[in-house]
């Protein structure tokens, strides 16, 4: 997910249960159906886990009072990695503000073993309280599988994958897939001084050209650039103030100049009279958006080619996306004021998700058809999710696919299946990019 320096972004492991414990989480769920034991089954907010974590520290808390604790905490749920860790912070967090405080075993005055549980209706986190080596009691919390995480877990349409293209310790802008089969047998890298060619051969990537790219005026620190193939030239390269085109055939050459030309958003496998949505064919007529880049900066400046019905600008973004729809499109605008703004061609609205500064529209045969990618972000990894619009409110659509480090550019690809996504990857130090893919899930 993109953190620009111009502006401020949008904003299992399972452990093998020994004895004790698993008869623990087996007594546990035996017993919450026993009155003694108190169960409250509290509904998983779409982006909150706080209601949960409160009530559990405060039924902790109302046995042992505040006061020095060893805690640990255990997932034995289907919890994803990203929701596993919201979870144990924001229980620690609870606890911290109900009193507690952490030590270790030899100093605490009494032990908490949390289990991150569920059964077939809900999730169930026990808590086992310890304060002498004979007494113990149990309090549990469950939150319905209604909630978020249950939604997106159960019966996702699709499944998200991810296939590492390249990897370089110079930045990576974008990659294109020029030749394919079976998997990718040539690729161009864009870099940030020039675009590299490689060719699959011999089991391994072959350096085939470099090209460089010609420009008089120094780089924005937060450099974003475009490959894009066309029908006419083989690719054009799209930087802030400097567009490039290269030849189709024979000696690959690259002419290069400066200018305010507007980078396309909408590429031409989307733009056409007809478009497979689904089992339905149903009409889509869009033109292909081009938005103007800032030439000094690391956004879009709003202004748009042609207008989205009565809009010819829309605010500052750093990327767009889109769901046709039969008449008319769905446009969705991750923007530098730190909302996602969504236009029809009559209204601005902002949607309320979370999101990070790079989407992207996918055409499947999976769900709906058109999906959404959207990225976000899990303490210092980044994911990617995929979304549907049945109306004006996204619904997910697949599992979380997690990235190892900040995801800074995220494209659908001409082909329209599938997304670049590039990766600075903190503990390599390299940057990689990945080809997102999708899967039906049946």
């Amino acid at each position: 997910m993109r953190r620009p320096i111009y502006n401020l972004g949008i904003a299992e492991r399972i452990l093998r249960a020994d004895g004790f414990e698993a008869a623990l989480c087996a007594r546990a769920l035996r017993l919450a159906f026993i009155p003694l034991l108190l169960l409250s089954s509290l509904s998983a907010a779409a982006a909150d886990w706080s209601a949960p974590e409160q009530e559990l520290a405060r039924k902790i808390v109302g046995i042992i009072g505040p006061g020095t604790v060893a805690l640990a905490i255990v997932n034995r749920s289907s919890l994803s990695r990203r929701d596993n860790d919201i979870v144990q912070n924001g229980l620690r967090s609870a606890l911290e503000q109900a009193g507690v405080r952490f030590a270790g075993p030899e100093q605490a005055a009494s032990s908490v073993t949390i289990s991150l549980s569920e059964n077939l209706s809900f999730y169930v986190w026990v808590a086992e309280i310890r304060q002498n080596s004979v007494d113990s009691n149990v309090v549990i919390v469950s939150v319905p599988h209604s909630g978020r995480v249950a939604s997106t877990r159960d019966s996702t349409p699709i499944a998200l994958s991810k296939t590492l293209l390249w990897t370089q310790r110079d930045l990576i802008l974008d990659i294109a897939v020029l030749d394919e089969g079976t998997t990718p047998t040539r690729i161009a890298v864009l870099s940030r001084d020039n675009v590299s060619f490689y060719r699959w051969a011999g089991g391994k990537w072959q350096a085939e050209q470099v090209m460089s790219v010609a420009h008089a005026k120094p780089w924005p620190l937060d450099l974003r650039g475009r490959l894009v193939l066309t029908k006419d030239r083989l690719l054009d390269v799209y930087l802030p103030g400097v567009i490039c085109h290269s030849n189709a055939g024979g000696t690959l050459a690259m002419n290069c100049h400066e200018g305010d030309d507007p980078w396309p958003i909408s590429e031409a496998w989307i733009s056409t009279p007809s478009s497979f949505t689904g089992a339905q064919t149903i009409p889509v007529m869009m033109p292909n958006l081009a938005g103007f880049f800032a030439s000094t900066r690391n956004f879009f400046t709003g202004v748009i080619t042609p207008p989205i019905g009565k809009f010819a600008t829309v605010p500052k973004f750093y990327s767009a996306a889109f769901v046709p729809r039969e008449r008319y499109a769905l446009w969705l605008f991750a923007a530098t004021d730190g909302k996602v703004h969504l236009l029809d061609g009559m209204s601005d609205q902002t949607i309320p998700m979370d999101w990070g500064s790079d989407i992207a529209t996918l055409r499947t045969s999976c769900g709906a058809g058109w999906q959404v990618l959207a990225t976000g972000t899990s303490q210092r990894e980044d994911f990617v999710r995929a979304y549907e619009f049945p109306d004006r409110d996204p619904v997910a659509v697949s599992a979380v696919e997690d990235f190892p480090g900040e995801v800074s550019a995220l494209w659908s690809e001409n082909r329209g299946d599938s997304a670049i996504a590039v990766v600075d990857n903190h503990e390599t130090g390299n940057y990689e990019a990945y080809r997102v893919g999708v899967a039906c899930n049946q």
